[in-house]
């Protein structure tokens, strides 16, 4: 579960680099790259601004879901802004430091997008991520604060998920079991 909430000034800087990092690296490629397809469901686990988020709605369209979870209100605010401008009403917002509150298996792919550094109890996190997903779902990971060996360790330490490949953004695993 992540740290206590970053504070608003923080926020806006890491919305200012993330605006920055969408235009370089637009979040649609990686949501492409986790294979995201219409009428998935898919949980953006750590939304914050919300870039992923659109990409991902855009993608499963009006016959799926999609989730943005974030533990700062400020991301709930932007996301909701984003979508209500875009008219994505398929996107639901939930305020949690880790738990979804979502049904077993009801989630096609997940995004865990440059947050899991921050997590206080990442096991119990991807836990709770692979409960969610359906079997055989796709964890799509990255966090430039961890090498690749690094990254790959981590998120297969639990159990819960396989190394299935690196294409050019992400690191993809499935859901074992």
């Amino acid at each position: 579960m992540p740290h206590e909430p970053m504070t608003e000034s923080h926020f806006r800087m890491f919305a200012v680099h993330s605006a920055i990092r969408d235009f370089f690296n637009p979040p649609k490629r990686w949501v492409a790259e986790a294979g995201v397809k219409a009428g998935d469901t898919v949980l953006d686990f750590g939304c914050g601004r919300g870039g992923f988020t659109v990409a991902a709605a855009k993608a499963v369209g009006p016959a799926g879901k999609v989730y943005a979870l974030d533990i700062h209100p400020l991301a709930f605010e932007s996301v909701q802004k984003k979508t209500r401008r875009k008219k994505l009403a398929y996107v639901e917002t939930i305020q949690s430091d880790g738990a979804t509150g979502l049904p077993d298996e009801s989630v096609d792919v997940v995004l865990l997008y440059d947050v899991f550094h921050e997590l206080d109890e990442p096991e119990a996190v991807l836990a709770e991520l692979a409960r969610v997903l359906k079997p055989r779902g796709i964890l799509s990971f990255s966090d430039h604060h961890l090498k690749p060996e690094e990254a790959i360790a981590a998120v297969r330490a639990g159990g819960f998920f396989e190394f299935s490949k690196k294409p050019k953004y992400t690191f993809q695993f499935v859901r074992t079991g």
